[in-house]
């Protein structure tokens, strides 16, 4: 079997070993600054497991150094941002009307929006194809992927993702958006704010992804 996961793996492990031997360190030294176990770090040192949101957070504290500096999947992404002003106009025949939701949920299998608080004109030509739809930032869990409270998020409706995308998901009956990570049993939801510990699903879990974050709407 393949593992998709390697080059990623190999990347991870090359920066720990970096930063161990830029700072002089041994591997029982950073197990004991870090909280992980010897037998992990081997694991990610030797690309036997990819390491988990927690983990890179521990190494990030433990290093000193930026989450992204130990796995890129931390790497903030190319998300557009739009910078809005109430003199632009766009001809009626090239926009499209999104709704802005509050909520969404499955209903016999299809996505309903819930508590829509209006709609937005978004010219066509920046939505390429797929479906989209808008939901409105709540909160301070994204503020360091430039996501404030407030601010209006365009999501194209799609269930795949890569380790690291930021992406719309449905837990039970509530909505989040963050980073989004695929372990080898578990689905870990990351914040940008590291006063929020991740959200680890199981098989389990009732989950559902369902949108990739595509552009973030500063509004003056």
């Amino acid at each position: 079997m393949i593992d998709r996961d390697l080059p990623l793996k190999k990347e991870i492990a090359n920066n720990i070993q970096k930063l161990i031997k830029d700072r002089g360190w041994t591997q029982i030294k950073l197990s004991e600054l870090s909280g992980i176990s010897k037998s992990t770090l081997s694991d990610y040192k030797n690309c036997k497991t990819l390491i988990n949101p927690g983990n890179v957070e521990k190494l990030s504290e433990a290093f000193g150094v930026p989450k992204s500096e130990i796995d890129p999947s931390f790497k903030t992404p190319n998300i557009d941002i739009v910078q809005e002003y109430d003199n632009q106009k766009i001809s009626s025949d090239s926009i499209e009307k999104l709704p802005i939701c509050g909520n969404f949920s499955f209903v016999n299998g299809v996505l309903t929006y819930e508590d829509i608080e209006g709609y937005k004109d978004i010219p066509k030509s920046w939505l390429g194809s797929g479906k989209h739809f808008m939901i409105r930032a709540k909160g301070d869990s994204m503020i360091n992927a430039r996501i404030e409270n407030g601010d209006l998020l365009l999501i194209r409706r799609q269930e795949t993702f890569e380790n690291g995308e930021i992406m719309a998901v449905l837990v039970e009956e509530e909505a989040f958006l963050k980073r989004v990570y695929r372990t080898d049993n578990s689905l870990f939801l990351q914040s940008e704010n590291p006063k929020y510990p991740p959200i680890i699903l199981n098989k389990n879990s009732k989950v559902k992804i369902i949108g990739k974050l595509k552009t973030s709407f500063i509004q003056y």
